[in-house]
């Protein structure tokens, strides 16, 4: 195995320029010795998100679609690095977070995420992240970010672009039946904005239901109808 560590970042987006302003510089500075190429795929921002991006030093690429799955296959088709790393623009990493996926690598796991916590201090948004320390049926969802190597992830097809939600589910169940998924046990602080707009029961009942609907092969387009219904802003959750 070829020893370096070569990242490319994949980073979807809509509407994200404040996020874009923290994160880019965070990744490049804790990471710009194992970072080839870091991308911003945008989704048809109406703020000035590309702009940002592309001063911060990222590569902008455009999507006629603005959907996650197709987004970031696109960023992965264009990637150079031998390591894919999909994160979240509201996502915010450890600064050991490149160290963390090489030692990884190099106890030869093809693909991972981290935990995560939520920046908030509520109780019940403590519970729900103690729950990333597994690794079940929940485990592996974008906010838990995702490594994995590029071969393999072409290996794979990448997303499946028919998934508009639980595309990020759907490649971790497909991954988990070809390899073993390792979760690094170190946490990553995600954004609570969307608790913000919906209660803690609203969203958990939102997603017992479509989980249920997912595992029973229910089709992608219901599955993102069915969200929506439920939350506030869910087409975009």
């Amino acid at each position: 195995m070829n020893d370096k560590l070569e990242i490319s970042v994949v980073i979807p987006v809509l509407n994200e320029a404040q996020n874009l302003r923290e994160l880019i510089p965070f990744l490049l500075e804790n990471a710009g010795n194992y970072i080839v190429d870091l991308f911003v795929i945008d989704g048809g921002s109406r703020d000035d998100s590309c702009a940002v991006a592309e001063s911060l030093g990222a590569r902008v690429v455009k999507s006629e679609t603005a959907s996650r799955a197709i987004q970031m296959n696109l960023g992965a088709k264009l990637a150079c690095g031998n390591m894919l790393f999909f994160i979240h623009a509201d996502t915010r990493p450890l600064s050991s977070f490149a160290e963390d996926i090489h030692q990884a690598w190099r106890e030869g796991y093809k693909s991972g995420c981290f935990r995560y916590r939520f920046n908030s201090s509520r109780v019940l948004l403590r519970i729900n992240s103690w729950f990333t320390q597994f690794n079940g049926i929940f485990s592996g969802g974008g906010d838990q970010t995702l490594f994995i190597t590029r071969d393999f992830f072409n290996t794979l097809g990448g997303y499946d672009t028919q998934f508009c939600l639980m595309e990020d589910f759907e490649l971790v169940k497909r991954i988990k039946s070809k390899t073993k998924f390792f979760i690094i046990p170190k946490s990553m602080t995600v954004s609570a904005r969307k608790y913000q707009e919906n209660s803690w029961l609203r969203i958990q009942l939102a997603n017992l239901l479509i989980f249920t609907l997912f595992y029973l092969g229910v089709a992608p387009e219901k599955l993102k109808k069915s969200y929506s219904l439920f939350l506030h802003n869910g087409a975009n959750a």
